[in-house]
């Protein structure tokens, strides 16, 4: 590997892929096809699409992995392996059902499996890309306080989530191309947004620059294709919704776009492995009206870096079918092995 530089400490993390990659298992808990809930429980038979893909493409990429057992008493952690966003659809639960289900869910396998109880459920996981994910738990307090969530709703500000036992799950949109390759030359516009405006950070920054010339901050709908904007845009703003996370992250790094962030409180994905500071700039929402200030005073060979290192990190943010080695998938699970137990429990 060649990108060394855009992570914490890229030696360790070589290392500990390795072995990550030799010894960690997952169980996960079985249910039959004829089971009523199959839908949300076992892995979809097509390829996930929209904004909560990730969901999906891990529980799908995870449960046909050599990181799979079948014996509980090998698991280093155990998988909850229900579909918050298939269970959002699901007319016998839904949005407001989600919370009783999930408390449900928890009881029965407490009582038919021992390994719940064992550590209060410290060594188990679930993973949610819908922001509906975090407040899924509201029933099941031992699962908001022990277990890890892998959320894509990772703010460190709101309860719900806690940093270091929780991760931050990448939200990307599907694309099964190669990310496009374009010089900075042809990147005439320093900095471009587009989004509806439904924060008051998105408010702040269409308010100071939508009629400016160089930083283009739009809402509603474009008049161009949104790809090209990216591809024709030094900077891409990552600008807080309703949520910290949005897929634009993940988009800004697949076009080659340097992705400014302005999303106070947001717990990075993979912020326990890459550096992102060598390939991304966070700006404090307060400093809104500071924005072309300080875009204009990052150097040239400042932003050749900054560029360089976003074509070296975006690998590790795409999904593949099946996974290949540090994609999405892969950074995932060793956020989840950096997260096992280190004590292990009696197999009794």
């Amino acid at each position: 590997m060649n990108d060394i530089d855009v992570f914490r400490d890229g030696d360790i993390f070589l290392e500990d892929y390795q072995q990550m990659n030799r010894s960690f298992k997952i169980y996960v808990y079985p249910h039959r096809r004829d089971d009523p809930f199959a839908h949300a429980f076992l892995p979809v038979d097509f390829e996930p699409g929209g904004n909560y893909a990730s969901e999906s493409y891990f529980k799908k990429a995870l449960m046909n992995s050599h990181f799979i057992t079948e014996d509980p008493r090998k698991a280093d952690l155990f998988f909850l392996p229900f579909s918050i966003a298939r269970l959002r659809h699901d007319r016998r639960v839904g949005g407001d059902g989600i919370q009783s289900f999930i408390r449900d869910y928890i009881s029965n396998i407490s009582t038919k499996y021992p390994y719940w109880n064992r550590t209060g459920g410290a060594d188990h996981f679930y993973v949610a890309c819908h922001s509906i994910g975090r407040s899924a738990m509201a029933k099941a307090e031992e699962v908001k306080l022990n277990a890890i969530q892998i959320v894509c709703s990772s703010s460190y500000f709101l309860p719900g989530y806690v940093a270091h036992k929780d991760a931050s799950l990448p939200q990307v949109w599907p694309r099964t191309d190669d990310p496009p390759t374009i010089t900075t030359s042809e990147r005439k516009k320093l900095a471009f947004f587009a989004g509806a405006i439904n924060s008051p950070v998105r408010e702040k920054l269409v308010k100071f620059w939508r009629n400016d010339s160089e930083i283009y901050a739009h809402f509603g709908r474009l008049k161009t294709p949104y790809a090209d904007e990216l591809l024709g845009s030094k900077f891409c703003l990552h600008v807080k919704g309703f949520e910290v996370n949005t897929a634009r992250i993940a988009d800004s790094l697949y076009y080659g776009c340097v992705p400014i962030i302005l999303a106070n409180y947001y717990d990075l994905p993979f912020a326990d492995i890459l550096n992102w500071k060598s390939f991304s700039i966070a700006v404090v929402t307060v400093d809104i009206p500071l924005l072309k200030k300080i875009l204009r005073g990052i150097t040239s060979d400042e932003y050749s870096s900054l560029r360089s290192n976003v074509l070296k990190v975006r690998k590790h943010f795409q999904w593949h079918v099946p996974p290949i080695d540090f994609d999405a998938f892969f950074m995932v699970m060793y956020e989840l092995w950096l997260r096992r137990s280190c004590i292990r429990m009696s197999n009794d």
